[in-house]
């Protein structure tokens, strides 16, 4: 199968995390921290596993949570930093609909956060891709486990509760929606992803088509989000690579702090 640039790229990056993982093994405090670690906490003007330790029971700092995004350099060209939201954020997914679980759905898209306000630490970043001009966010927060996994349920009701719906914007575009499921590598400790099309026609008569990807993974006491979203080509490599890639990452950084107590 011939992959993306961007996925092709992101996949020689999550094989390089699978294989510093493979050997490194129990020995995470003895041997060298991994390049993307080291770069992190660099960047971030402390090393997050000396400042407080994040072992089981314990929330991320801050810095750890920075130290556990993906990066422009995990995503390789054409990404890059996000220059502001794209105008159909407001445009096509500020709307309403009837049933309540896909108006939730509808506000978890918008907001690109389906838990909820962070009970601790967060970090994001965000990027754009300069061929296709979708945006990517990558969150990494703290939220009650018990709390993400009963939203990680929900997720995977959706495409049955919510599979075919429509939405009216707030400019009065209607817009059918379909609901699906997107598969997700087994990382992390919960997983759940959705992929969501959002089809209608401006007033113009222009027909509008958004595809977004919706993923969530919770390691330990975190949980990662991920919107990946576009009016062009929106690569499900892409999302799946960087899910894989990040729940690696939060994984060994946990690692990093329990190997300090």
């Amino acid at each position: 199968m011939t992959h993306p640039p961007a996925a092709r790229a992101l996949l020689v990056s999550a094989l390089s995390v699978t294989a510093l993982l493979a050997t490194a093994g129990c020995s995470v405090d003895d041997g060298p921290r991994p390049r993307w670690f080291s770069a992190s906490a660099s960047a971030s003007g402390a090393s997050p596993a000396v400042e407080q330790p994040a072992g089981s029971g314990a929330a991320l700092t801050e810095a750890q949570a920075q130290a556990a995004l993906v990066t422009e350099a995990d995503l390789g060209e054409p990404w890059e930093p996000t220059r502001g939201a794209r105008t159909w954020r407001d445009g096509l997914l500020k709307g309403t609909t009837e049933d309540g679980d896909c108006q939730r759905l509808l506000d978890a898209l918008y907001m690109e956060e389906p838990f909820g306000t962070p009970k601790g630490p967060q970090a994001t970043s965000a990027f754009d891709d300069g061929d296709t001009d979708a945006q990517l966010r990558y969150r990494v927060a703290a939220h009650p486990p018990a709390d993400v996994d009963r939203t990680l349920d929900w997720m995977k009701s959706l495409p049955d509760r919510c599979g075919q719906f429509t939405v009216t914007t707030s400019g009065g575009i209607v817009q059918g929606v379909e609901v699906r499921d997107l598969p997700l590598p087994p990382v992390g400790d919960a997983r759940q992803a959705l992929r969501v099309t959002l089809a209608g026609e401006t007033e113009e008569g222009e027909l509008t088509y958004l595809t977004m990807d919706l993923a969530a993974v919770r390691v330990g006491e975190e949980a990662i989000t991920l919107t990946n979203a576009g009016l062009d080509e929106v690569y499900a490599e892409v999302t799946q690579q960087a899910v894989q890639l990040g729940a690696q990452r939060l994984t060994e950084i946990r690692k990093q702090g329990r190997a300090q107590i």
